[in-house]
């Protein structure tokens, strides 16, 4: 039997649904965590191909998904994902053939921040770090880090300084500290790699 928080956003969100059915506008959500992009559809029975921004995402215990396509905010129940080419196809309820799904490919997905489970001491989420302020060892202002760009050879933070873009390896040995309540990154690039 699921918790009863569980039961309680479940019931609501199909209240919620009565009165604002699929693709109406809603108002958009309290702190949004974008995963990905829906970026095709997949067979003929509503599923849809995501691109996540981050390949390690996992939906498994995520009840309800949020996606946005311009300024239209919609909710749904996931029934099911699986891993597919490289990128995670869905099924969302409500949404049972392909001429459904179409109307949201090129929708940002994402999920309240209450969905996401709890991190372990030193872990974080994506979009936590996004924003920070980026000093090297020295406490030299590079840069504030626009994106992490999940590559197969890893993750890379790209950097906007003032008149360059810097890419980073996300690897332990040049990042010194996350201080995500501070805002603020050390990184420790090897010589040369700034000038790149």
């Amino acid at each position: 039997m699921p918790p009863p928080r569980a039961r309680t956003e479940r019931s609501s969100w199909r209240l919620s649904k009565k009165n604002n059915p699929i693709g109406a506008t809603e108002k958009k959500p309290e702190r949004l965590v974008p995963l990905g992009e829906t970026v095709t559809t997949h067979g003929i029975r509503g599923w849809l191909k995501l691109k996540l921004y981050n390949p390690k995402t996992a939906l498994a215990l995520i009840e309800t998904v949020v996606l946005k396509k311009g300024e239209v905010y919609s909710h749904h129940l996931l029934e099911a994902s699986k891993a597919h080419k490289g990128h995670l196809l869905i099924k969302l309820e409500g949404i049972d053939r392909i001429d459904d799904a179409e109307k949201w490919v090129g929708s940002i997905l994402s999920v309240t921040e209450e969905a996401l489970r709890p991190l372990e001491p030193g872990e974080y989420y994506y979009y936590e770090a996004i924003g920070l302020q980026v000093y090297d060892t020295q406490g030299r202002w590079l840069g504030i880090l626009t994106r992490i760009w999940s590559k197969e050879g890893g993750d890379l933070y790209v950097v906007q300084g003032n008149a360059k873009e810097y890419l980073i390896p996300a690897v332990r040995e040049m990042i010194e500290k996350i201080d995500i309540p501070g805002g603020k990154i050390i990184v420790n690039p090897p010589p040369g790699l700034l000038d790149l």
